[in-house]
């Protein structure tokens, strides 16, 4: 039962961990749109200066990432005029998870195989643990509107942990752009 137990905590222990990594991916788009034509693109800047929660080291990460992600797709940056318009939007929030963990120490005791019969019966105890981590969630959001018409065509938002280091980050940010750029309507040619 103690092997059950611990490979039960292990197990839980395991997907927490792989949810505080996990990058979640959501987009969507306008269907009538012919993504074909968008040959070149502007970057139009950050939405209600989101990015004074970022350092510019982390936004030059994220713009060379999507600059990387168009490019991949046939597109082309313009410092203006672009046939597409992107706009980021940046929220960094501080989080807290919790992991309740439960020793149970049985009694020992025979009741027979329903549950009556000849014997003596024990009571069982069980403790419960609690551990918090804190963590910081960032979610980044990409705007693509059609330049001339002005109508948003593309949406794609991204949420992730912020890791601490700046080498984790540095090759972390351009695989979750690549993640969620898998969800833009043209697949990558390169």
């Amino acid at each position: 039962m103690k092997n059950v137990l611990k490979a039960s905590l292990m197990t839980l222990v395991l997907f927490m961990a792989a949810q505080l990594t996990y990058a979640q991916v959501k987009s969507d788009y306008n269907k009538d749109a012919d993504f074909s034509k968008y040959k070149t693109y502007t970057f139009a800047g950050w939405e209600k200066n989101s990015s004074e929660s970022v350092n510019d080291f982390d936004k030059k990460r994220i713009l060379d990432a999507l600059k990387s992600e168009f490019d991949s797709r046939g597109m082309t940056l313009a410092e203006t005029g672009g046939d597409a318009t992107i706009t980021l939007f940046i929220v960094v929030d501080e989080k807290t998870s919790t992991t309740a963990y439960t020793t149970y120490n049985g009694g020992m005791g025979y009741g027979g195989r329903w549950g009556w019969g000849y014997g003596a019966g024990g009571m069982g105890t069980s403790t419960t643990s609690y551990s918090e981590n804190d963590y910081t969630e960032g979610t980044l959001v990409v705007d693509m509107y059609d330049t001339e018409s002005k109508d948003l065509v593309w949406q794609g938002i991204l949420t992730a942990v912020v890791k601490e280091k700046p080498e984790k980050r540095e090759k972390g940010i351009p695989k979750k752009i690549s993640k969620l750029m898998k969800t833009y309507p043209v697949a990558a040619t390169k």
